[in-house]
């Protein structure tokens, strides 16, 4: 497209996939601050209160998801980006703020909301905003955004705390500046991306199909001009409207009509989409960090190391799918995501069991790292943003973003107590076999959407 206005919808794609900077710097500082945290409340011998710290955001997801879409639908999608920043600065600041461990937890549950929220949103208005040659790309700078603000969060981590020396047991620890304060600059850092989030969001526009659907047609229209010039802007509003048009009552639609005959297949695909990719269990090795390299043989100071290294192949992998989604497609990176991960994850689970240690092992999880970062981490998103029609596609997003955290949140909260009874090998091994049988329903079910407009994939998708 000669006629693309690259900056703007480079920026305006930016600031929204900031929300994704701060999900992923919010879910991942928690894995650093873990061990410092962990003392200072007293629950470190406590595997249930631990699993409730680590999962209390992640319940709050699951609110932020349920309400994204009813609430995106009915006032826009840019009003809850912003009400997502708000959320995100006020989260990083008590967090840290607080000494009792239920205000802790309440702290990060509202961050909860906040990443549950942006997480629904964030893609799904690049994807309406973005010309279809390019949406690709453009919605998976929303995951790399996303790697960013993991990899920020633990590089943070690393920096902020001191060095611990092998020595030191749980009581040095605890009274040291990182089991007193460290830990709390941890999440008091992300008020600084935050709070520019929130003053960027101010000047974005509202998305084009969302207002074409609430009846703005002139604000849709000078969007859409500004984007790309006035021949792409009639194009598109022609083609937008074609869709609403197809169903007049378009603005009614809920749950009720997302879960009608209609629209089974299409919900049915989005939904195990969604949560393949949390229980696919690479997310586990961001969250429970410290014990698998723990159980590799390596100390606290060397885990968060280690975890800057895996940050770091996240990023790089991250890259290079933003140069691949639109040309290899998302049905082919999917089956390879799928594909790879469980032959890394029947590896590592025999290296655990036959108790190899040592930098082989970082390098088989930082391959299962990579392998997740250029497929299923940013396909993940672009495809749940292209498959749904324009008439449910918030209720639809946020439904399929719930259905990701809670297998997010019950992968989460049930590892400590799986690995414990299986070990490190056991539990890797059923991520191997998780990840076979999603290789095998991606091959019968995943379509291909690069290339085409989100009016055609309706078309192709929706019968």
């Amino acid at each position: 497209m000669k006629s693309l206005n690259k900056r703007f919808v480079y920026f305006i794609c930016m600031v929204s996939a900031m929300g994704g900077l701060l999900f992923g710097y919010d879910w991942v500082v928690i894995g650093g601050a873990k061990p410092f945290y962990e003392l200072f409340f007293g629950i470190s011998d406590s595997p249930l209160m631990q699993g409730v710290a680590m999962t209390t955001a992640l319940i709050g997801c699951l609110v932020g998801a349920m309400i994204a879409g009813a609430m995106a639908d009915k006032y826009g999608r840019k009003p809850l980006l912003i009400i997502s920043a708000v959320l995100f600065t006020v989260s990083a600041v008590a967090t840290g703020v607080f000494d009792d461990f239920t205000l802790f937890n309440i702290a990060r549950f509202v961050g909860g909301i906040g990443i549950g929220i942006a997480s629904a949103l964030s893609p799904m208005y690049i994807a309406e905003i973005s010309p279809s040659a390019i949406r690709g790309k453009l919605v998976s700078l929303n995951q790399m955004t996303i790697v960013l603000g993991i990899l920020g969060a633990q590089i943070a981590n690393w920096l902020i705390a001191e060095d611990v020396p092998s020595s030191f047991g749980s009581t040095e620890i605890l009274s040291s500046w990182n089991g007193q304060m460290g830990w709390r600059w941890m999440f008091w850092a992300e008020a600084v991306p935050a709070s520019l989030f929130l003053l960027l969001a101010f000047f974005i526009p509202e998305s084009p199909r969302w207002q074409v659907l609430r009846g703005y047609q002139s604000q849709a229209q000078a969007t859409l001009t500004h984007i790309g010039g006035e021949e792409y802007a009639r194009t598109e509003m022609d083609t937008i409207r074609q869709s609403v048009n197809a169903d007049a009552s378009a603005e009614k639609a809920g749950l009720k009509t997302l879960f009608s005959r209609k629209y089974a297949t299409v919900l049915t695909l989005g939904i195990i989409i969604a949560v393949f990719q949390q229980w696919c269990g690479t997310n586990v090795i961001f969250n429970y960090a410290q014990e698998i390299f723990s159980a590799a043989g390596y100390s606290v100071g060397d885990v968060l190391f280690n975890i800057v290294v895996t940050g770091v192949a996240n990023v790089i992998f991250t890259i290079v799918a933003l140069f691949t989604i639109d040309r290899w497609g998302r049905r082919s990176l999917m089956l390879f995501g799928a594909g790879s991960l469980s032959v890394i994850y029947l590896i590592l689970g025999t290296c655990y069991h036959f108790h190899v240690t040592g930098f082989g092992m970082v390098i088989l999880v930082v391959l299962a790292i990579s392998a997740y970062a250029m497929t299923l981490g940013p396909v993940t998103w672009v495809l749940l943003a292209e498959i749904f029609p324009n008439r449910v596609r918030g209720i639809a997003m946020a439904t399929c973003t719930f259905a990701l955290w809670v297998g997010s949140c019950t992968l989460t909260f049930f590892f400590p107590p799986m690995n414990a009874a299986l070990g490190s090998s056991g539990s890797f091994w059923i991520y191997s076999a998780i990840c076979c049988a999603g290789f095998l329903y991606f091959l019968r079910r995943c379509p291909e959407t690069k290339g085409k407009s989100l009016e055609d994939l309706e078309k192709q998708l929706v019968k």
